[in-house]
């Protein structure tokens, strides 16, 4: 099964083709048996006749005018020789006993001896008139064809593989458009409909997915406009609240609660922030360039009073969706100053992709968990607990945006200590 190709559209045409050829191989096969077995029913049908009035022609000839016909009744496939037939083992098999057979009816099995062979020929021997020797050399029947039927075959398998190729493409296509449109949907682009045309069956299936795309699309939208609402209507109490523990005369019991209040401000804003996530590949690419955007994020960080420094830079613009970068990368670098004091930011240019990592001095995150702080709410009591301001959203909102920006983002931990925060992009266009 290893040695299968991997798609769909590989074991198909595979398959097909590998059908044509043993098909053809047979074909081959059946026209060389039919070949063969006409040329040995006209070898068997003519040879006793031709042999019989070529032996009869130098019967009556004199002996020393015998040698001049020799080549007069030599045909293509066997001649004769006025000598004795070398001695050689007897030949066996169906078709030289029915050769010499013949040959006997018609000269007379007195006259005819047992047919030998010779590494290339067979050879009869036979008796004229007056006793002379004559040996018959036959070159046994080949069995073959043409070179212009081998070309015809080998034209129709040429054109049955095309026709094979075509087919093949037409029925998979509606499949990879489909699992390009899905793939898009997992990375969060709810606008990618499919062509509801073609054969009824693609038809069909592209109308069901674009439903469910647009279910999709209705729910997100929906949760987001569930997810403002609330955080619209707790503005109101929150700021009572507020207002109320200001009011308080134990300031650290005042303390306390304007704590309190801070952290489910900062709870909501990142759940809506995350549901906002989801419509980020619904923005625009544009030319962007990458290390303005970059000093300006470091820039201003430091302007905040952070140790935020960067390496490196990317000269030709990419093209990108911005806001969904800035935001990312706003998350990174918030992310690293926040868990672990400082952070480097290091661009690198490969063939194909520009590789934006952001690095911390903190303690770093068990190899066992790098992938589970990827998702939503999840957090890790022993290096980012709730007091140091975590929801457990920041990381999965910055995984949303990569795949919005067609990129990847992977968590690594830092031999020197710390954590890298590594953002893969693609330097074509996303789509």
């Amino acid at each position: 099964m290893k040695l299968l190709p991997q798609s769909l559209f590989g074991r198909i045409a595979l398959i097909l083709i590998g059908a044509l050829l043993i098909a053809h191989a047979l074909t081959y096969l059946a026209i060389l048996r039919e070949r063969g077995d006409l040329a040995q029913t006209m070898m068997l049908t003519y040879l006793g006749r031709d042999v019989a009035a070529s032996v009869a022609i130098l019967d009556r000839v004199p002996p020393a005018e015998r040698a001049q016909w020799l080549p007069r009744l030599e045909r293509h496939n066997y001649r004769y020789a006025l000598a004795e037939t070398p001695s050689a083992a007897p030949l066996q098999g169906t078709l030289p006993q029915k050769l010499s057979s013949v040959v006997a009816e018609e000269v007379g099995a007195a006259r005819v001896g047992t047919m030998t062979q010779t590494p290339q020929v067979w050879q009869l021997p036979l008796r004229l008139a007056d006793g002379s020797p004559l040996t018959l050399t036959v070159n046994p029947p080949q069995i073959g064809v043409s070179r212009g039927t081998l070309w015809l075959l080998l034209a129709q398998l040429v054109a049955l593989a095309v026709a094979a190729w075509f087919a093949v493409r037409l029925a998979t296509r509606p499949l990879t458009r489909l699992a390009r449109a899905a793939d898009a949907v997992g990375h969060g682009s709810l606008s990618f409909p499919l062509a509801e045309d073609g054969p009824q069956e693609v038809a069909r299936a592209a109308r069901a997915f674009n439903a469910m795309q647009q279910r999709i699309a209705e729910h997100i939208a929906e949760r987001v406009h569930t997810l403002a609402a609330i955080s619209h209507d707790l503005q109101t109490p929150l700021t009572r609240m507020r207002l109320r523990a200001d009011a308080l005369p134990e300031p650290t019991l005042r303390d306390k609660l304007q704590s309190d209040l801070d952290e489910m401000q900062h709870l909501v804003s990142e759940g809506l922030a995350y549901a906002r996530s989801a419509h980020a590949s619904q923005e625009s690419p544009r030319a962007v360039d990458l290390h303005a955007l970059l000093d300006g994020l470091v820039c201003d960080a430091v302007d905040a009073g952070h140790r935020v420094t960067l390496h490196g830079r990317m000269e030709p613009p990419l093209t990108t969706r911005p806001q969904a970068l800035r935001r990312l990368l706003g998350n990174l670098i918030d992310n690293a100053l926040k868990f672990g004091g400082e952070a480097q930011v290091r661009v690198s240019v490969q063939a194909d992709a520009v590789h934006i990592a952001v690095c911390d001095a903190g303690p770093g995150i068990p190899e066992s968990q790098l992938q589970a702080v990827m998702q939503p709410y999840v957090r890790l009591e022993t290096s980012r607990s709730r007091a140091t301001g975590g929801t457990g959203l920041g990381l999965s909102i910055a995984t949303q945006l990569a795949a919005a920006l067609g990129g990847e983002l992977r968590l690594l931990n830092r031999l020197e200590g710390g954590l890298e925060a590594r953002l893969s992009l693609p330097l074509r266009p996303p789509t």
